[in-house]
């Protein structure tokens, strides 16, 4: 394999659970000499048993002893090569929770033939040897961040495979039909063709297909892991910081009867329904001379150009009819692809009567007070139908991850010149070429393909200290 000289032979050490105070502590060592290196100081409860002799996938009491000294009664979990978390000897010991005994005990074997793993050390070799491919090794980190019902499943499809199993046997055709394409050229003096070029139609198109499926599911994916972004819009005091400290639960934004208080976008995250929103107050949009309100209504619309959903909030008390309906068209107009809420709120003043005219007046309204917290809950699951969640019901692979997309994006451009090269019937030679670089790009998500060691670097450094 090409990553197998970054493969080293020494025991590396970390604590696995969040540093600090608490009742356990979890403290893992892989490598070849992990059994030997904590069995020279493990005492079992049982005087006969050692460490070296015992099976796999088994657990043991006793105690880590330093000098004849006590650290710790202690629990050793044992997980022999190749049946283990990172492919190699792995030793897991569940310690009491003290930071002085953490320390105590990882200070002890590093003075004895360890040292401290690096950021995302044991995950990058379970990939190197060979337990993981590397787009599930990035979901692992996706499963530790998730912070939601919808992004936590998106990391546990990734982990198992997702988009390995999409593209896996699409990428073992396309080398088929590449093998047989390289043939060819060795034969090109005596035109003969063996690969079915009606077959390879089929598949190139079968690829283009899958791979803008693919591109296509990560604005929703990208979303859906880092929260999706809402930006609440209105004229000034019409209610904008009031909902969001309403649904924040929260006095995270002021609330003034002065026009123009909020005059930078406040940002804060709920979650409804298993999927993360990101709530941003923005400044209130109105014609002013005063230039920092002018940024701050400049900085309303930016982050309502990035947002996947707009609230716009109307004070139907405060505005006329006409005034209304212009607002909600230039809204309309200035986002026509952003999905919109139209939100009156301070409905507790309005007369019944008042309720059905403004009702009958704008299709889809939802009406609440968001001083008096009601309607809320009508907001969130008109939020939560906004997003198509079908796509996790349905378990599809989603694409979260920004390095899978660029490579997807590289993918397609290669198949695509592919494609043109058929139709034109071009010499095989100038589209094989092409063929190359795609399955490059697609073995680059998996780690099957030459992976830059900087590129490894990088996405394993981003992990937590023993993981």
């Amino acid at each position: 394999m090409y990553f197998c000289t970054m493969i080293k032979n020494d025991t590396i050490i970390a604590l696995a659970t969040p540093s600090g105070v608490g009742a356990i502590s979890v403290i893992r060592l892989s490598g070849e000499k992990a059994i030997d290196i904590v069995a020279a100081f493990f005492k079992s409860i049982k005087k006969e048993k050692t460490l070296r002799n015992q099976k796999s996938h088994t657990i043991h009491l006793g105690h880590i002893i330093n000098n004849g000294l006590i650290l710790d009664e202690v629990l050793v979990s044992i997980f022999k090569n190749p049946r283990s978390y990172t492919g190699e000897n792995v030793v897991e010991i569940s310690c009491h929770g003290s930071s002085f005994i953490q320390q105590e005990i990882i200070q002890l074997f590093l003075q004895n033939d360890c040292r401290m793993a690096d950021n995302g050390e044991f995950t990058m070799r379970a990939f190197l040897n060979g337990k993981m491919d590397l787009s599930q090794a990035e979901a692992v980190a996706d499963v530790i961040a998730s912070n939601s019902a919808a992004s936590h499943q998106m990391a546990i499809q990734q982990m198992r495979g997702g988009i390995t199993n999409e593209l896996k046997e699409l990428r073992a055709q396309l080398l088929d039909f590449a093998a047989l394409i390289e043939l060819e050229l060795d034969f090109s003096g005596e035109d003969v063709e063996f690969a079915d070029r009606t077959k390879f139609k089929e598949l190139v198109a079968k690829i283009t297909f899958v791979l803008k499926r693919l591109i296509d599911s990560f604005s929703f994916g990208n979303a859906m892991k880092n929260g999706i972004p809402v930006a609440i819009i209105g004229e000034p005091n019409v209610g904008k910081s009031t909902l969001l400290n309403t649904l924040l639960n929260e006095d995270k934004a002021i609330v003034s009867e002065i026009a123009g208080t909020t005059r930078d976008a406040i940002e804060d995250e709920i979650i409804i329904d298993g999927v993360a929103f990101r709530f941003i107050d923005t400044a209130g949009i109105r014609e002013t001379i005063d230039i920092i309100e002018s940024i701050g209504i400049k900085k309303a619309y930016e982050k309502a150009d990035n947002a996947q959903l707009i609230i716009f909030i109307i004070d139907p008390k405060k505005e006329k009819k006409e005034k209304r309906k212009e607002a909600i068209e230039i809204i309309k107009t200035r986002f026509p692809n952003k999905r919109l809420l139209v939100i009156a709120n301070k409905v507790d003043l309005l007369s019944i009567d008042e309720t059905i005219t403004l009702q009958s007046e704008i299709e889809n309204l939802i009406l609440l007070s968001a001083k008096n917290k009601t309607g809320i809950d009508a907001l969130k699951q008109e939020l939560t139908s906004l997003v198509n969640i079908g796509a996790l019901s349905n378990n599809e692979t989603i694409v979260t991850n920004s390095r899978h997309f660029e490579a997807l994006n590289n993918a397609l451009i290669a198949i695509s010149s592919v494609q043109e090269g058929i139709d034109l019937e071009i010499s095989t030679d100038l589209f094989s070429i092409d063929i190359r670089e795609c399955l490059r790009h697609l073995g680059a998500i998996t780690g099957d393909y030459d992976v830059d060691k900087d590129i490894l670097g990088h996405i394993f450094s981003n992990f937590c200290i023993g993981k």
